[in-house]
């Protein structure tokens, strides 16, 4: 197997590859992001068309071909959940068998008057809510009195809005830590936003407080053995900074490769793990499907810098963390497969098949950068020949 130094694995957050067997469960049945951008308004991405994409499923736009240059397939979940705290830890080598709380009725009465006591002023909403129809909503009210709006969904959230002008961020970021301290659910994010009436709109200052990953990761493991692990993005949050030698915010989906690809430019080692939000942020959630297909084709065009920028022992890894279908219903996730694309010059290409569950992506890290044989592992398939 030919050898590994470098792992660089991108997260487009959302970019789901159909419906899961057990869809039904969550109310997701033909739920299906990239397929429907496709059927929606077509989606051109001719670089991951080249590495396999329309291999892995039916895109309108997206050709299959006979020789792809990447090894590509899809991975189901074994976790309980669609959302990206779970979606992250799965990839990183850890099923959560049982579920995060969630609260599909709003937040408690006690947890809201309990942390209402902890800060020292009321709060607003408290309700299950699309983010930017909350802070229209309540956006006002909040301005005149201070009080934050707090609001969660389908996920295991607890999310704390507030206008820049009227809470300073380091007063925000305090109440978030609070409530991390005081809730078991997945994360708590502090959403703040700026502007005038009837026209608030969130800032990039937006804070994830999660949840320790509650066993090992991948990013535990390379740790342990010396290897430096670099998150772009909110992998760092998501992580609750557990495993992270390195850690580089990001405004934008832009900016996020930008990042990645500076680092590509630099020799190094190790894993590089990218999370690029904007899909699910900006375009899933808000059923952007227009929005939703120009990023993806963004991402596409800067896709060949990175490739380019590859070393000889050097491995891409593109993936996602659960669905986010601007079609379909609703304003939440969607559980689906997620689509897998290896590449770079060490790459044997050829077909993954369906992988059962989204921690063999974390196996084959493993087994790339520190030599061993987890259960899953694809690096057998996707790195033959060689030294």
């Amino acid at each position: 197997m030919r050898k590994i130094n470098r792992v660089f694995i991108i997260v487009l957050d959302s970019a789901g590859a159909g419906f899961l067997p057990d869809a039904a469960d969550y109310g997701d049945l033909g739920a299906n992001t990239l397929g429907h951008i496709g059927e929606a308004v077509g989606l051109t991405v001719p670089n991951m068309e080249a590495l396999g994409l329309g291999n892995i499923l039916p895109i309108r736009g997206v050709a299959p071909i006979q020789n792809p240059r990447g090894a590509w397939g899809k991975a189901a979940s074994k976790s309980k959940g669609k959302d990206t705290t779970i979606g992250h830890w799965e990839i990183a080598g850890l099923v959560k068998e049982s579920p995060l709380p969630t609260w599909p009725d709003g937040i408690p009465r006690d947890v809201v008057e309990a942390f209402e006591a902890r800060i020292g002023r009321k709060t607003l909403a408290n309700s299950v809510a699309s983010g930017t129809e909350i802070i229209a909503q309540y956006g006002d009210e909040h301005v005149r009195t201070g009080f934050p709006i707090c609001y969660t969904s389908a996920d295991s959230v607890f999310q704390i809005a507030a206008h820049e002008s009227v809470v300073p961020l380091d007063t925000l970021y305090e109440w978030c830590k609070i409530a991390r301290e005081m809730l078991d659910v997945g994360r708590v994010i502090a959403r703040p936003f700026i502007g005038e009436r009837g026209a608030y709109q969130r800032t990039p200052n937006r804070h994830d407080y999660s949840l320790e990953p509650p066993g090992t990761t991948i990013l535990d493991r390379l740790a342990a053995a010396g290897k430096p692990v670099i998150g772009v993005g909110k992998i760092s949050d998501i992580f609750a900074a557990r495993g992270i030698s390195q850690s580089y915010p990001i405004k934008n989906n832009r900016d996020g490769m930008e990042r990645t690809i500076a680092l590509a430019e630099q020799e190094g080692s190790g894993l590089v793990f990218t999370n690029l939000v904007d899909f699910d942020m900006k375009y899933g959630h808000r059923r952007d499907v227009t929005g939703y297909r120009d990023a993806l084709e963004e991402f596409d065009s800067m896709l060949p810098d990175l490739l380019g920028k590859l070393r000889e022992d050097e491995l891409l890894i593109i993936t996602a963390d659960h669905g986010c279908d601007p079609v379909f219903r609703g304003t939440d996730h969607t559980r689906e497969y997620i689509p897998i694309l290896a590449a770079g010059p060490a790459i044997q290409p050829c077909a993954l098949g369906v992988r059962s569950t989204f921690a063999d992506i974390a196996s084959t890290v493993a087994e790339a950068l520190l030599g061993t044989t987890d259960e899953g592992s694809f690096a057998g398939q996707i790195l033959q020949g060689g030294a």
